[in-house]
This record gives structure tokens, sequence and C-alpha cells, in this order.
């Protein structure tokens, strides 16, 4: 029964979650002991024990840094305790930053794939496209995002699109690369034999050039989507009072909520890692409908 478990993946990753929450905890503690002890002095509270103090440290409602429990207590109540539609539920604001995200991934990864053809099949393309995209990833995106939600509003253009395209603009990038180092990847003799063949430059494409570059591909995707996320996250910002969880960490830096932060940091932790998933499936079906072993 243990040895599965030992030799499997299953017990290191506990093992590093379990370091990273005693760590947590330790620097929780480190942070809000002296800001209780202060409090206790403001409020002339006088005869307190040093475990009634740490009980205290570990449920501060406004701590500097919040204890996992606190976390895990406001996720819960703001996912399971909340109706979906409550704009008080990190369902709805998660839904919202999801959709822009997946839209904006979709854009980006076709934007992405359809300049890695013409990068590979056209020398000039290469020469004037490619360094132009590695220099658009120099500008910041905190720069960016507040101006393309501004223009794109002033001129009637709101909601799920503006976010989309920041979205679109940091997952873009990744599959570029990615798809160019696949689509050249085929070694010159498989090129050669495609010639020796007559096949054409759709079909060399069709049948050599696009599945070898599937691995970059998918690989770059991963990375993408992540990126996607944290694009429509930055977008939601200059809404403020807006609905997404970036409009939730912007609220709750507003008023000192720093578990609401935290929780809607951790939201956004488990749709990257679900969105990574989901396309690491895809990847799987993928390479099963063409052959591989699973």
């Amino acid at each position: 029964m243990m040895r599965p478990l030992i030799e499997g993946k299953t017990l290191p990753v506990l093992i590093v979650s379990a370091a990273l929450i005693i760590i947590w905890y330790c620097a929780s503690i480190g942070m809000n002991w002296q800001r209780q002890i202060d409090t206790y002095n403001r409020t002339d509270v006088v005869g307190w024990s040093t475990s009634e103090l740490l009980y205290d440290v570990l449920n501060q409602k406004k701590p500097l840094l919040p204890t996992p429990h606190q976390v895990a207590g406001e996720f819960w109540n703001t996912t399971i305790g909340q109706a979906v539609t409550s704009k008080r539920s990190l369902v709805y604001h998660g839904w919202i930053t999801l959709s822009a995200t997946l839209l904006g991934f979709v854009f980006g990864t076709l934007f992405g794939i359809s300049l890695a053809v013409l990068i590979v099949h056209s020398a000039a393309m290469d020469r004037s496209l490619m360094p132009w995209i590695i220099a658009s990833q120099t500008v910041p995106i905190l720069a960016i995002a507040p101006m393309v939600v501004v223009v794109l509003n002033a001129v009637g253009v709101s909601g799920l699109i503006p976010k989309a395209l920041i979205s679109t603009y940091l997952s873009f990038f990744p599959v570029v690369v990615g798809m160019v180092k696949g689509l050249r990847s085929p070694e010159g003799i498989q090129l050669d034999l495609m010639h020796t063949y007559s096949a054409s430059k759709f079909q060399t494409f069709w049948k050599l050039r696009w599945p070898t570059a599937l691995p970059y591909l998918f690989t770059s995707m991963k990375i993408g989507v992540a990126a996607s996320l944290v694009g429509a996250i930055v977008a939601e910002l200059p809404a403020g009072g807006g609905s997404g969880l970036g409009a939730r960490l912007l609220a709750g830096s507003y008023y000192g909520q720093t578990v609401q932060i935290w929780s809607a940091l951790v939201t956004a932790a488990l749709l990257a890692g679900a969105l990574i998933f989901c396309v690491s499936a895809v990847e799987r079906l993928t390479n099963l409908s063409m052959g591989a072993r699973a």
C-alpha cells in the first residue's frame, strides 16, 4: 500500500505542500506578532497570556499576512457559502475572468500559429516580423492594459473584448516562438524526402511540419493559457469596482482586506492549474489519436 505512494509523485507533493504550509504559518506569526501586541497596548488590554496572543495573532481580522486557515475559510465562504450569482462569490468573479481568459487564449493561439506559419515560409516575414514580436513583449503589460481598456471604452467597446485583447497580447508570444521552433524542427533529410515525393508546400506542411510541431505547440499553449489568465486579471484592474478576480484583488487592497486578496489569488492559481490540466488532457488525446502510446 505504501510503496506506490513512496515511489510515485503523491508523497513528494504532500511533503512540499506540508512544508509550504508550515513556512506560511511561521511567516504569518512573525509578521503579525508585534502588530497584535501593539493592538493590546493601544486598547489597554492587560493580563494576556502567550496562548491568547498566539490565538489572536492567527485570527486577526486584517492581518499583514493571513494564515492558511483564514484563506481557506474565506475561500469556502465565498464559493460554497455564496450563490454563484452574488457579486461576493468567487465563482461569479472567477467565471468572468475565465471567460476573458479563454477568449483571449483562443485569439492568441490562432494569431500565434498564423504568424509562425508566415515566418517559417517567408524569409521576408521572418526578418520583418520576428524582431517586432520580440520587442512587443518588452512593453510592461501594466502600462498597456489601462490604455487599451480606456481607449476601447471611449469608442463604445467594453466588457469582455478589451480584457480578451490584453490576454491575447500575452498569450500569442509563447505560441509564436514555440511554433516557429516546431515547424522548423523537421530534419533536412525529411524535407528532402518530401521533395522527392513531389509534395507541395501544403502537403509538406500538413504531413510533416504540423505533426512535428504539435509537441512544441502544446508546450507553448500551457505557458500561453497561464499568461492569458494573468492578462485578464491585469485588464480588470482599471475597472476598479467592476467584476472579475482583478477587481476583487483591487477592492481588497483598497480596504485592507488581505484575506480577500489571498483568497482571490488562490482562486486564480487553481484556475491556472485547471486550465493547464485541460491543455494537457487535450495533448494526451491528440497523441492517442495519432497513434502514440499512453
